[in-house]
């Protein structure tokens, strides 16, 4: 197994982005945790959206109430992190959400992106699921996403963190950040292999092919475990699961054994084999029941 590192999470420099919206705040909760428990400076950033989506022409006037806005909502942010004694960086930046927010993040040469899946609804809405998903296919960093819904449940320091892989650079990359995050967090570590009953297909042998899925399988996770040791983290687990779909297969390990949270590659591998793909990853990023770390693979060398 070839695993390149160029991201190490290490937790000393998260961007929130923020809206101010009720999604902002129940994610700024565990960033805070984050912070305190990593002893992280916590950068502030609030856009405002002058694309409108296209709909309408922002003037000169409207510009200013918004980043009017923006200076209130990262100003009442930097304070509550102050009661918690976590130290802030705040700035309103005007633009695409999505672009501002990537771009900050290269600039200031941060380590790990925190944000909702969803915030404000209508014309002053900022983290939606399309911004938020945009910010997860195009981060060079990691990003750290989670629902503010009801049904989600997060508990931090994290005690148990769930890697799946199927091999591919991009699994590898999220295995090496995976490894990280349950070394930094002292956390169990999970390793994960789905094979989905639909990859059988009509084949005249299907138990060959299982054979050699579940051969494949069990390489992988003997690979991963060993990275993980080299790497001074023992795997608490190693399973290989089966279902009619591999984000079903995910979300039923997540919910059988307790896990705090998952880390996934954005995509996968092509063709017959594949497995974390980024349809499988957005998946999880919708409806994941605990926080969603997605990772991208590693830009090759040119």
């Amino acid at each position: 197994m070839c695993v390149r590192t160029v991201v190490e999470v290490v937790f000393e420099e998260i961007l929130f982005p923020t809206d101010g919206s009720d999604g902002a705040a129940f994610a700024f909760e565990h960033v805070l945790h984050l912070a305190a428990r990593h002893d992280a400076t916590v950068h502030v950033l609030n856009v405002a959206d002058t694309t409108q989506d296209g709909l309408l022409e922002i003037r000169g006037d409207d510009v200013d109430a918004l980043e009017r806005e923006g200076d209130r909502i990262v100003r009442e942010a930097a304070e509550q992190a102050d009661e918690q004694g976590v130290e802030t960086v705040t700035e309103v930046a005007r633009g695409e959400p999505y672009h501002e927010i990537v771009d900050y993040a290269e600039r200031h040469g941060l380590e790990l992106i925190v944000m909702p899946t969803h915030g404000r609804r209508g014309l002053e809405r900022f983290l939606l699921g399309s911004t938020s998903e945009r910010v997860v296919r195009r981060a060079d960093v990691p990003v750290l996403t989670m629902r503010p819904d009801d049904d989600v449940t997060i508990s931090h320091p994290y005690q148990d963190v769930l890697v799946p892989t199927d091999g591919s650079d991009c699994a590898n990359q999220a295995l090496a950040i995976g490894v990280d995050v349950a070394d930094a967090e002292d956390a169990a570590l999970h390793l994960l292999s789905v094979i989905a009953i639909t990859a059988l297909g009509a084949d005249a042998r299907p138990d060959i092919r299982m054979e050699m899925l579940e051969e494949s399988a069990h390489e992988l996770l003997d690979e991963a475990a060993a990275f993980a040791d080299d790497a001074g983290v023992d795997a608490a687990s190693t399973a290989v699961e089966y279902g009619p779909s591999i984000h079903r297969a995910i979300l039923t390990y997540i919910d059988d054994h307790d896990i705090d949270l998952v880390v996934v590659g954005t995509h996968g591998r092509t063709g017959f084999d594949r497995y974390v793909l980024g349809s499988v990853t957005e998946y999880l990023v919708r409806t994941s029941p605990i926080p969603v770390l997605t990772v991208r693979a590693p830009v090759p060398d040119t």
